[in-house]
């Protein structure tokens, strides 16, 4: 018996279903912290999860290698899962000051792009404007772009690895306590 090879139209409908998949799957995600739902949000991670947001510096072309410090330097964010369950049980207290009362965020995803799939887990890029307002005139906006390894997981979608790189070099916000 011979088995074919897939056909360059069904090939290019799993590549556009498993977009949809991506795609749905950060949608989500954004709907879940856009909505406080932290503890539900935390659980789409791994349990070996890293989730990083180095500092970005601004280098000559010649230095653009060093433009953002490596995971182990300084850096905005550099969590496992615990450390980000810790964040967001806290946050469930009301003892958190910097989000008492909470932010009010909007979490926009674009550009999506499955860079690498091995089956297994998919490497995905994309950018995203993160809008947040607290109290009566704070406002904060930052804009940059995520490296994602999603894990296929049962019928799902599982958060591995998020570097987050953002465009600033200086942040003008009183505090840093939103997920992103």
């Amino acid at each position: 018996m011979t088995i074919e090879a897939p056909s360059a139209t069904q090939s290019t409908v799993d590549a556009m279903v498993v977009q949809h998949q991506v795609e749905q799957f950060l949608y989500h995600e954004a709907a879940l912290l856009d909505s406080h739902s932290y503890e539900e949000w935390v659980a789409l991670f791994t349990d070996d999860a890293h989730y990083f947001m180095p500092l970005r510096r601004t280098m000559t072309r010649r230095q653009l290698h060093l433009e953002f410090t490596k995971p182990g330097e300084m850096a905005y964010f550099d969590e496992n899962k615990t450390w980000l369950e810790t964040r967001a049980a806290k946050f469930a207290t009301g003892t958190s000051w910097a989000e008492d009362p909470p932010s009010r965020t909007r979490h926009l995803v674009t550009n999506v792009r499955i860079v690498k799939d091995d089956g297994h887990e998919l490497a995905v890029h994309s950018n995203f404007l993160l809008y947040r307002t607290r109290l009566k005139n704070d406002v904060d906006q930052w804009v940059g772009r995520r490296e994602d390894r999603l894990r296929r997981v049962g019928t799902g979608l599982a958060i591995v690895k998020r570097f987050i790189y953002l465009d600033q070099t200086v942040l003008q916000s009183g505090n840093l306590s939103t997920f992103f």
